[in-house]
């Protein structure tokens, strides 16, 4: 196995512009309180990639920590792109298999509408294909049906005790995948919702 380059990450202001149809006026936290970061990471092609994400301020650290681990352990990750590339929609997102974190929205959850942890830059969705949401019959994104079961592990998924997992666990990150009525495989969240 090749050996990787050294693991990058850097972080940066974002501006309103920036991050297009994923905020907006009204949204719980502004440009201001949140960072653009650029991190190394492997790709399902077994190569090293370098990806953005948009998160809290406060989180940068704990989310570095979380993708050198898992560059170090070689964790595949399909792609890795700040929403505004996808107009801020969550399911074009969630269809291109994407990583991805900030978005202004609300929590895709049965009850009364909320914001999501997104929408504070505190929660990060990774390979939603191999890693849906599940409501019932309903999956995001549907190319997700065929990860259901989740006994069948496969290069990509979350699941208990595995890589993924652990790695957002180390640093206090809690796993939508605990959910029983809703299991969010994607989800990981600093508030745990």
């Amino acid at each position: 196995m090749a050996a990787l380059p050294p693991f990058h990450a850097a972080f940066a202001p974002v501006t309103a512009t920036q991050l297009g149809r994923s905020w907006h006026p009204g949204c719980p936290v502004g440009p201001a309180a949140l960072r653009a970061l650029t991190v190394s990471y492997v790709g399902f092609d077994g190569r090293a990639h370098r990806g953005r994400l948009v998160v809290a301020a406060g989180v940068t650290g704990e989310v570095t920590t979380v993708f050198r681990t898992l560059y170090r352990a070689r964790f595949p990750i399909r792609r890795m792109i700040p929403i505004a590339h996808f107009g801020g929609d969550d399911n074009r997102s969630a269809a291109a298999d994407n990583t991805s974190g900030f978005n202004c929205r609300r929590a895709v959850a049965p009850g009364p509408p909320q914001w999501s942890a997104h929408a504070y830059g505190t929660a990060i969705d990774v390979n939603d294909v191999e890693n849906p949401y599940f409501e019932g019959s309903r999956v995001i994104p549907p190319a997700g049906a065929g990860y259901r079961n989740r006994s069948r592990v496969r290069r990509g998924m979350a699941v208990p005790g595995g890589e993924l997992v652990r790695a957002f666990a180390a640093v206090g990150w809690l796993w939508g995948g605990r959910w029983s009525a809703t299991p969010d495989y994607q989800h990981f969240s600093k508030t745990g919702g």
